[in-house]
Order: C-alpha cells, then structure tokens, then sequence
C-alpha cells in the first residue's frame, strides 16, 4: 500500500510564499477561505501585471485577418469563408469560427522572430512568471511527452511522482527515460492520492544515488485532482540540491498566481518546467494548454531542449482557435482580479453550505492531516457523500438526468466540483440541485460501500519500459499474467494515474484493482486489452 510520510523537517521552513500550513489562512466563507482543518491560501499581495497585458497579439492578428476578407486558395478546405465554403460550420459554431481558423505560416501572424504569436506568448511567460512559455493544442498531455523528451538530454534517470499522469508514461517510452518512483501521500478512506513532501522526495533521491543510480529529472504533482497542493519551493530545493531538474505537473494549477485567493504560480517557486493545462480552470478551450520554462539555474541547458522536443511533438498544423483562446485567456486572467475574486467566494460559500448540512462533508476540510499538503485550490471542491447512503457515482448521474447539473467526477464517497476561475456560479441552484439529490437517496434503501481492493504497490521493474513495449507480446488471461512483466500501460479512470507500466511484473494486487475498478459504473482502465481487464498483453516468454 502506498504509504504517508509523517515527519516534516529539515524543509518544513518555507519562503516566498510556502509557509507551513499551520500559518496558512483560515478564514470564514464570507472571506473566501476554510476553517481550521483545511491548509486554505499562504497570504500574498495580489498579483501586479504591466499595462501590455491588456493585449492580446495573436488573437488580435487572427480578428485583422478575419476582417480582410481573405481569398484563401489555402488550407483549411473551407476557405475561410462562413459562406462560401464553411456553411457547415458556421452553422454549427457560428460564422466567426470558420473566419478565424486560420493556418501556420502566415506573415503578421505567427511568421518571423517577433509575431504576434511569439509576442502572445512572451506576455504568457510574464504572466506565469516563466523565462519562455509554448502554446500547446494538443493538452497538457503534449507538455508531459514534450517535457519528458526534453530531460532526457540531461540523462537518462528520471524520478516520478507515482500519480502521475498516464502521457507522462507515454513520453518516458518515447524518450527512453529509466523511471524509478515515489509513492505519494494517500487518503485511505477515499482513495485520494495527494503529493511529496520534500523529506520523501529526498530520502527516495539519496535511496538512488546510494544504489549508483543518481537522478537527473524528477517529476512532481502539484495540485492534485481533488486540489491539495504541495510545497513546490521545498520539492525543488531538494531536487537542485542532488542535481536534478524538476517537472511539476501543474495541470490543474493553471489558474494560480493570478489572485491572492488561490496558492502561487509554481513557476515562481522554482520549477525548472511547469505543464499548465490552461483549458482546465483558466479559460481557455479544451485541447490548449501551456508549457512554462521557470528562470532557475537549469534553464540555458532546458530551453534548448525543450525548442526540440515540442518540435517533436507539435502539430504542423496547429489550431489558431485554439492559440488564439490561449492568448486571450491570459488577458482575461490578468485582467480578471475582481471575476476570479466572485468564483472564489462563489466556491467559499458552497462549502460554507455544505458544512451546515450533516448529509454532506467537506473533503479538503482534512487536507491538514496529510503533511504533503500546504495550501488548497479554493476552486476545487470534493464532497464526501457517503452518509446519503449512495455511491457518489450514483449522485453524479442524478445530478446529470435530473438537474443537468454536471460535477468534474466521483468516486465511491464523492463528488468533485470544479469552479473556473472565471466563472459566475449560481450558487442557490447548485444547492438546490444537490439538496434534491440527497432527499431522493433518502427515501431510498442504502446500498452497501464498494469494496475497492487498497491501491496496489507497483510490481518490479524488470525491463526498461521502452523494451517492453516495442518487445513482442502476446495476450494471456488475468490469472495467466501474474508474475509476467507487463507490455502496456494500464491506467484507472478517473484520474488517469498509471498502476501498471511497461517493464513492471504485474502483481496479484495490481490484477485484483484494475479488474474492481474497471467494474465499477463510472470507471475505465486506459490501455487494458478488454474493457473488462480480463486479458493482458505481457512480453512474450523468452523475448
């Protein structure tokens, strides 16, 4: 079982805004924040950002290419013409798509050393506090392949946060990388992989270079699904202190940094590389994202190598709806103090709600019991739903058919809200949404708990995972694949967290969750064979 680290020194003595969480804020829902229990927001000033913020480049160079009603004998196929050419999609999205969905390599548009596209996302690095940031339209999954192809020009030896994302697997294949693993602090009762501390994160680098292995990357991340953030100014100290560049998977932290409500960009806590789903909570469209360069001692040697790898991984033909949304997003979150302020307050009054009703539990009133946790996103909220008597599959999918209210995910005790951060929530109708739900569980017989299997240690690794993979393999039963050595990467959903990777012995343990949580009505293991884990494709015997 994965384990939790109980002590907090030599790095418990935090700077420039990672105080330990017994100083963290705790405040009353009229002010934003949580009571005691919940490691709320270290207090910092609110952010300041220069005038030049109040453009948007590229964006703008898309709206004056729009409105020259162009004659394109280009690509895309529908011209750019909402008329003559993109009927369809103006019908469908509006004549504004078509018009702005325009190609690569274009002059006054992305073409030369100081385009708009490059001006956008100079202002994104100032605004995230990086040296250099990259637009991304294929997710916060391309920065993880991009980041990983990129460490791998430091060495080969890379620590991983054992939560990590699956894509972050896909570039350790890729890039032919030797993962070894840290296992993060765990909630037991809901399941819930938190983070490091940075005392775990150093005994398990010594552990490595002790064995004649010293690490040259790690990979960390902070915040997690359910919004507990860690020390990322510890865990990057400790990380430059053996030598290693640090990655912090920052996916559903883009919106940090941008309110004195919510923790502090971890860009500016000494990340040498910060993957930023932008589309998450920060407002733009779903598929961009960012990848943030920090300005540490690491960077001359990354940048380079990062320029490679996202050529590796960047499409010829990205969406300028897409960048063109990355850019404005920025402006909206500079801009948008006083509308991130409402979400916040929007999200403080739902838990204030939620905490005088005895039906519902707030989760991330715990947060401070995990040592890993120093501050907590303000727009995440996870409720504990089990005193309903039903799963909290179960509540979603009432929510969804009877309310058409949709939260983020669940699990067997919860359900998890997400607020963007420039968002304006009608606070009353959630409640009454979630209200109803409960009164409907409560003229209902109670069903049992769903007894998941503990979160399995991971099996040996007993080949580089890049072998395994392209190894020949074949295809055997459950029972059968216990004791081999695992071809793919199996994941369970939510949250994308790799159980099983290639290379590593597939244990009984392993078997026995995938299998529970593949069963379960709203789960799905990523890369399994059938849908039902019945099958797994191992390396063939003797190969």
């Amino acid at each position: 079982m994965l384990h939790q680290d109980s002590h907090h020194a030599p790095y418990s003595d935090r700077t420039a805004g990672t105080d330990a969480a017994s100083t963290l804020v705790r405040a009353a829902a009229s002010s934003g924040a949580a009571p005691a229990g919940d490691p709320g927001v270290v207090p910092r000033p609110a952010p300041e950002f220069g005038p030049e913020h109040a453009r948007a480049p590229y964006a703008e160079a898309l709206q004056r290419f729009a409105a020259s009603s162009p004659r394109s004998f280009m690509v895309p196929g529908h011209g750019n013409d909402p008329e003559h050419g993109g009927a369809h999609l103006a019908e469908l999205f509006g004549e504004r798509v078509p018009e702005l969905d325009v190609p690569l390599m274009l002059p006054g548009i992305d073409l030369g050393e100081d385009s708009p596209l490059v001006a956008a996302q100079r202002l994104a690095a100032d605004a995230w506090g990086a040296k250099r940031s990259w637009f991304l339209t294929n997710g916060a999954s391309q920065a993880n392949r991009t980041a990983a192809i990129a460490v791998r020009g430091l060495g080969e030896r890379i620590m991983i946060q054992r939560s990590m994302h699956s894509s972050l697997t896909d570039g350790v294949l890729l890039a032919g990388l030797i993962p070894s693993f840290v296992s993060p602090n765990v909630d037991e009762h809901h399941g819930i992989a938190h983070g490091l501390t940075p005392e775990a994160l150093d005994a398990a680098l010594t552990r490595e270079a002790e064995a004649g292995h010293p690490v040259d990357s790690v990979l960390v991340v902070s915040p997690s699904y359910f919004g507990s953030t860690a020390d990322v100014a510890g865990l990057s100290r400790v990380a430059h202190d053996h030598g290693a560049a640090i990655i912090v998977d920052g996916a559903w932290g883009a919106h940090f940094g941008f309110h004195p409500g919510l923790p502090e960009s971890p860009v500016r806590l000494g990340a040498d590389l910060v993957i930023s789903s932008t589309h998450k909570l920060a407002g733009s469209l779903t598929q961009s994202a960012m990848l943030h360069l920090g300005d540490t001692a690491m960077a001359e040697r990354l940048e380079p190598l990062v320029a490679r790898a996202f050529s590796m991984t960047a499409s010829t033909s990205m969406s300028g709806i897409l960048m063109g949304s990355l850019d404005t997003a920025r402006r909206a979150l500079v801009q948008g103090g006083a509308q991130i302020g409402e979400a916040v307050a929007a999200a403080a009054e739902i838990r204030a709600r939620l905490r005088q009703d005895p039906r519902f539990r707030v989760i991330s009133d715990d947060f401070a019991a995990f040592p890993d946790i120093v501050e907590t996103d303000a727009l995440r909220i996870p409720i504990d739903v089990s005193a309903l008597g039903q799963s909290g599959h179960w509540v979603r999918a009432r929510l969804i058919d009877g309310h058409g209210t949709y939260t983020e995910m669940s699990t067997a005790t919860s359900v998890v809200l997400v607020i963007g951060a420039l968002r304006t929530v009608d606070v009353d109708r959630f409640m009454r949404d979630l209200g109803a739900v409960a009164d409907e569980a409560a003229a209902l017989p109670a069903t049992d708990a769903v007894a998941f299997p503990a979160l399995p240690e991971s099996g040996e690794l007993r080949m580089r995972p890049r072998e395994a993979f392209f190894g020949d393999s074949e295809t055997v039963s459950a029972e059968e694949a216990v004791g081999r050595v695992s071809a793919d990467t199996l994941a369970a959903y939510p949250p994308g967290i790799p159980n099983l990777l290639p290379g590593e012995e597939i244990t009984a343990e392993t078997v026995a969750f995938l299998r529970a949580v593949a069963a379960s009505p709203t789960g799905y293991v990523r890369g399994a064979a059938d849908a039902a884990v019945a099958t797994f494709r191992v390396v063939r015997a003797g190969a």
